[in-house]
This record gives C-alpha cells, sequence and structure tokens, in this order.
C-alpha cells in the first residue's frame, strides 16, 4: 500500500500543461470548418424594438447570417428569462444582446455587428439604488433559501438599554468578476447532439439548461470543461454565450465559437449587487453585546430576482440575546446581480466587522478581545451547538504570529517618514456544505485505475485533490490512478461554487473507491472492473440532521500605510488564519486562501462599478478603468490554518476553502486605514480622495 497522499503538499496534475500551453480551454479545441459569433448589444436602457436593419452587416465579405428576434432559432423553454435570447422585441437593460452576427472569421463577425442597426421606442427606466427607492420590497427568501427576515429577543429594548450604542450606514459597490478566461463556448451539432466546449463551474447544470431550451433529451447535449480559466462566481450558472453559439451552429449549420469580450462580460455574466446596510450594535461599557441589527439593501433586474444574502452573516457570527437582520431589494432595469465569491458574506462581513471595530474603539476594548469576548458557543439564533468553530484559536494564533500584542491602541501615531502606519482586524465564517455527488472508479488488467466524476477544475486545484483522495481510497500508487473530470457525461456532480466542490465530490470519490477496492479484495482483476457510487442518501441525511451548524472561521491581521502628501495606501502585511477543516493538499488550499484575501484587498482598495444613470450602464467596464489588485499591491501575504478536527461533515471532515479568505478581508482593511489615520470610512472603496482632506491635517 502506497503513503497517504491526503495531507501532503502535491503539485497541480495539470500544471505542466497549462505553463506550456497544451490545456485546452473554451475556444481552443480544433475544430473543423468553425466560424465565430459576435453579439450586437442594446445601447439604450428599456424599451421595445421596432426594427432590426441588418442589410449592411449582411452585405460584409464572410458573414454568414445575422439573427435576432424574427429569425432566430426558436427556444422551448422561459424557466431562465435570462437566457431567453432573440426571442421577443424587448430590452430590460442597456448592453443586452439583440442580435448576432455570424461570420468566416472573427474579424469579419466584429465589423458586422458594428453595421447592425436597431431602432427602438425607448422607455422611461430606473437604475440606481437608494434606501429610499420607492420599490424596495420583501423577498420571500434569499440566496439560495435563507429567511428574508430574523428576529431574536427584542431588539429596540436591548438596543436602547445598552451602555454604548454604534449606529452606521456602510456601503459597497457593484463588483464585477473577471476572470483570467472570458466566458466562451465552442458548439456543434452532430446528428442532433448538441456538443460544447463551454467555460463554467459545473457543465451538469449547463447541459440540463441546454437541453430544456433545445427541446432535447437531456442525453443528447453534452459539455465539456476539462479546463477552466477562473469563475469567482460568474460561471456557476449558465450564461449567453452557449446558448448563443449553439443557436449560431443550428442557424449556419456549422461549428460556432464565441468568447464574450471584457467589456460585454460586465452587462451579461452578473455582479455582485451594490449594497447598502444599516448596523446598530448595543454593547455594555466592556464590549459584551446586548443587541445587533442588520438591515441590507440590494438590488436586482426586472427579469430576475436575486436577493443577496447579505445580512445572513451577522446572524451566526457573534452573541447576543437580542437581534434582527432584514434584507429589502428592488427591481431596478439593469443586468441580473448574480453570485460572486462569498456571496451575501462578503460584503455584510464588511459592514459588520468594521461597526464591531467602531464598538471596540467606543468600549475602549482591543478589537481582537472585543470578537473573543463576543464568542458564541451555539448558534445565536438556532441555539444548535457548532460542529467546529476555531473563531477563537484563529484569533490568538494570528494575533500571535502577527505580533499584535505590540499595538498602540492609539489612532495616527506610528510614523515610517511620511506614512502613517496602522494595522486591523476582523473576523470571518462562511458555511460548510456539501451536495449530493456521483463518481464511478473502474479497475483495469494492467494494474491502472480510472475514476471518473463531473467535477469542475476552475483553478483550485480540484482535479489534484480528487486524485489525491482516489489515491488513498484505492490504495494504489499513485502513478497507477487517473482521474476524469469535467464532461458532462462523466457521473454528475454539484457545480463548483459555495464552497462544497471537493467535500461534495470528495465524499462521491472516496465511497466509488472503497467499494472498487472492497469488490476486488486482494486479486487483480482479469478483466474491466468498474463501480459507480452517489451521495445522495447520505448528503440527505446530512442536510436533515440539525444536531449541528457546520461553518468555517478565519481572522484576518493587516498593516497598512498612507502617504500624509498623497492619501496613497500600501498594504505591508496580510495574515489569515483560518479554520477549515481537514486539508486534502496544503499548496493548494493555502493558493486559494491567498487569492480570496488577495480579492478582498482588491474589494477595499481598487474595485468600484461606476454607474451612469442616464444609460444604466458601467461606464468603466474594461482594465483600464475598473482597477483591481496586482501584484504590486501585495506585499507581503501569507495564508495558515488551526489543526481542526472535525467529524460531523463528510468522511474526510473537510470544509471548503475558495470563499473563506475573502470575507472579512476587505473590512480588516478599512479598520487599519482607521488605526493609521483615524479617518473612517464606511464606503468603499477607500479611496485616497476620502482621506486626503483629513490625512493632510497629520502631516506634522
Amino acid at each position: 500500500m502506497s503513503a497517504p497522499t491526503v495531507g501532503r503538499p502535491h503539485t497541480r496534475l495539470e500544471g505542466r500543461e497549462k505553463v506550456t500551453g497544451a490545456a485546452r480551454y473554451a475556444v481552443e479545441y480544433p475544430v473543423d470548418g468553425v466560424v465565430y459569433a459576435w453579439p450586437v448589444q442594446a445601447d439604450v436602457v428599456r424599451a421595445g424594438i421596432t426594427r432590426v436593419g441588418a442589410d449592411a452587416a449582411l452585405a460584409t465579405p464572410g458573414v454568414l447570417t445575422v439573427l435576432w428576434y424574427a429569425n432566430a432559432p426558436r427556444l422551448h423553454s422561459e424557466t431562465n428569462v435570462d437566457l431567453f435570447l432573440l426571442q421577443r422585441p424587448e430590452v430590460h437593460f442597456r448592453g443586452q444582446v439583440v442580435a448576432l452576427v455570424v461570420a468566416e472569421s472573427l474579424e469579419a463577425a466584429r465589423e458586422a455587428a458594428g453595421l447592425v442597426h436597431v431602432d427602438y421606442d425607448t422607455l422611461p427606466h430606473s437604475t440606481v439604488l437608494t434606501e429610499t427607492h420607492p420599490g424596495l420590497y420583501s423577498p420571500d427568501h434569499v440566496n439560495p433559501s435563507y429567511p428574508t427576515d430574523t428576529a431574536l429577543g427584542d431588539f429596540e429594548a436591548g438596543y436602547e438599554a445598552a451602555e454604548v450604542r454604534v449606529d452606521h450606514v456602510y456601503r459597497t459597490p457593484a463588483y464585477h468578476n473577471n476572470p483570467m478566461e472570458p466566458h466562451a463556448a465552442t458548439a456543434q451539432w452532430r446528428d442532433g447532439t448538441l456538443v460544447v466546449h463551454d467555460s463554467n463551474q459545473g457543465s451538469t447544470p449547463v447541459a440540463q439548461v441546454l437541453a430544456g431550451l433545445f427541446d432535447l433529451p437531456t442525453d443528447s447535449v453534452q459539455v465539456i470543461s476539462k479546463h477552466v480559466g477562473g469563475g469567482f462566481g460568474s460561471k456557476g450558472t449558465p450564461r449567453c454565450q452557449s446558448v448563443l453559439a449553439a443557436m449560431a451552429a443550428l442557424a449556419v449549420d456549422r461549428p460556432v465559437r464565441l468568447a464574450l469580450t471584457r467589456q460585454q462580460m460586465f452587462s451579461l455574466v452578473g455582479y455582485r449587487t451594490p449594497t447598502i446596510q444599516r448596523i446598530r450594535l448595543g454593547a455594555d461599557a466592556d464590549g459584551r453585546l446586548a443587541a445587533i441589527a442588520h438591515d441590507a439593501i440590494s438590488q436586482t433586474s426586472t427579469l430576475t430576482e436575486f436577493a443577496e444574502q447579505t445580512a445572513v452573516y451577522t446572524r451566526g457570527m457573534y452573541a447576543a440575546p437580542h437581534r434582527r437582520t432584514t434584507h429589502r431589494i428592488t427591481r431596478l432595469d439593469v443586468p441580473t446581480p448574480s453570485w460572486m465569491r462569498a456571496p451575501g458574506e462578503c460584503p455584510g462581513s464588511f459592514a459588520l466587522e468594521s461597526a464591531m471595530d467602531e464598538l471596540a474603539v467606543a468600549c475602549g476594548v482591543d478589537p481582537v478581545e472585543l470578537r473573543i469576548r463576543n464568542d458564541a458557543r451555539v448558534d445565536p439564533e438556532e441555539g444548535i451547538p457548532y460542529s467546529s468553530r476555531n473563531l477563537v484559536a484563529c484569533l490568538r494564533e494570528g494575533a500571535e504570529r502577527f505580533g499584535w500584542a505590540d499595538r498602540d491602541p492609539t489612532v495616527g501615531v506610528r510614523r515610517q517618514g511620511r506614512w502613517l502606519v496602522g494595522t486591523g482586524v476582523a473576523g470571518g465564517s462562511y458555511p460548510a456544505r456539501a451536495g449530493a455527488s456521483s463518481a464511478s472508479a473502474q479497475a483495469n488488467p494492467d494494474g491502472t485505475y480510472v475514476v471518473r466524476t463531473n467535477a469542475a477544475d476552475i483553478g483550485t486545484g480540484a482535479r489534484t485533490a480528487l486524485w489525491q483522495v482516489a489515491v488513498d481510497a484505492l490504495g494504489a500508487p499513485p502513478e497507477r490512478v487517473r482521474i476524469e473530470i469535467g464532461d458532462s457525461r462523466l457521473p454528475p456532480a454539484p457545480l463548483a461554487g459555495g464552497s462544497t466542490g471537493t467535500a461534495s465530490w470528495s465524499w462521491a470519490v472516496s465511497k466509488a473507491c472503497r467499494a472498487l477496492r472492497d469488490r476486488l479484495g486482494d486479486r487483480p482483476p482479469t478483466r474491466e472492473v468498474r463501480v459507480e457510487a452517489n451521495t445522495t442518501p447520505e448528503t440527505n441525511a446530512l442536510s436533515a440532521d440539525r444536531s449541528y451548524v457546520r461553518y468555517a472561521f478565519g481572522a484576518h491581521f493587516v498593516e497598512v500605510r498612507v502617504d500624509v502628501d498623497s492619501g496613497e495606501i500600501r498594504v505591508g502585511r496580510m495574515l489569515g488564519m483560518f479554520g477549515v477543516g481537514r486539508v486534502v493538499n496544503p499548496t493548494t488550499t493555502r493558493s486559494q486562501l491567498i487569492g480570496g484575501m488577495t480579492m478582498g484587498i482588491s474589494m477595499a482598495l481598487h474595485e468600484e462599478g461606476l454607474l451612469d444613470p442616464r444609460f444604466g450602464d458601467w461606464v468603466n467596464h474594461d482594465f483600464a478603468s475598473y482597477h483591481i489588485t496586482a501584484n504590486a499591491d501585495v506585499e507581503r501575504i501569507e495564508a495558515d490554518w488551526v489543526e481542526e478536527d472535525d467529524p460531523h461533515l463528510n468522511p474526510l471532515g473537510v470544509k471548503g476553502v475558495g470563499e473563506i479568505g475573502i470575507v472579512g478581508s476587505a473590512a480588516a482593511i478599512a479598520n487599519a486605514v482607521y488605526h493609521a489615520t483615524g479617518v473612517r470610512i464606511r464606503e468603499l472603496p477607500v479611496r485616497l480622495d476620502k482621506l486626503l482632506p483629513r490625512v493632510t491635517a497629520l502631516r506634522g
């Protein structure tokens, strides 16, 4: 038997393929006779389409067709109205696809798209989220199925009786998913079967949606996504590129490629909704919470309701007997918001963890100690124990490694030349879930094994982690085990999202491999032997088990410096400590945690979708004006974890790590900026223009 591989660092199995260019992405697979599609987008906000003029486009050399609502192939399912494309003469947001050009070359398609003329009958529109918007309402639930509002005790009475009160509004702007690989697809029809190479976070649901749209049996659709260049939630649901490519391929009877441009992605692949959040905290003089309320406002589109679960973070983070959380949303004439890394918990943690810092200042209590004093032994709202909760361990271990004990709590006093220096902290949590999954394990007469499951590796190292699980479960030499993922013809598996991937897929892989091993016994097979397994009974039982609530926890420690002359902010150090169950692969786990923390830096200091209310469109829809954190912005960043044995999750005791790294990270940075300067920023991003008027007074 080989030595265990789970828990040991391992480089990615596909690493060499990626760095040499051998790994194929959605529009890189060689296909004979392929042609190209280019979307035409609406340049109005809300309107009826009165005419589409395509003659000039059709006259362009190389153009095969122009599709619009009058001549596009008919779709058959309206369950996802965002994907019911080119079916009606209606515009619901600026940037909506209103026509599609198909041509022999990408250049011809793009040129012709600029020649398509669309006439509109424009209508009044509303595009700006405000706390007084007349359309605000209470949704039936928030993503994915949480209660909209919760209450425990008597918040108003508890708050009014508190010795120390904090009451502030925190705002986050729209954030846009920008994975390295754009949303792209290559579609072709083969004897009634639709084959799509698509960039997504789960090809099983994409195949199911395409089957419904084109009125096909599910087994007549194959979606392949062997390699995916990032997703962050934006590829967690089917997107327009696969539908449009399939429609175009059906219309011209040739394979079609469509890759959205960076600019097009800002309108067509979802984004994190802006939020307006009011936090009220009531505590005694020692900082122990008596009352906590979190009221969150966000937006959705007129097409699809998406209610970000912003205040859910507050429900389980800190103890207080009197509590209330609410969500209100409004339908605007904008694209539909959607998932982005740690939806809800990410913006919600900025508000709550910033308010906790303000409470620490008001009480004169160290912000690490304040969080420890308010730690919850059971879920604050449900009264159910945690399967494991190592928030305090993360805070204490992180403080020790960071050197927090040497911190002078006085704001605006630490200097390095012209730089003001400050440190900040924030907690973080994210649900630990697992979904039903399937896998197969096959033994071959030559002593090799093949393990198959339709997992998606979106850059997380999932392929490698599952291979490690399979090697251990089979007890086989690592070089004899091969893993296959990313094809809807494989055993179905849930998407890579909600930090459920490894927890779900590894369960099925382990079960299938152990069953194969039991069947083989000590005898090598003389023929191919294959075993399939699914975890539906186990995961259903886990979901029904209310003996425990299951979360990952973390703590962020940050040091920043602020230039007193320019207001420039630099993150000099960032440390994240996490409790994430059993770690399958330390190499890829650390990568995921650091990736989330880096996105937190980007959220805190750089990213901001700027909406022009006249047009309901993002004016900074490219990397020239939508700024993200780059290498030079990350000076020293570390991520580590505490030992955590949680037997109440899944057979391996693993928790997801893709999202916990971003939760709380932006608040820790904003709190550090306050400590450096005495300026409290409650509306992200923390830009120099928000600091300069007050920082320059500290030049000294």
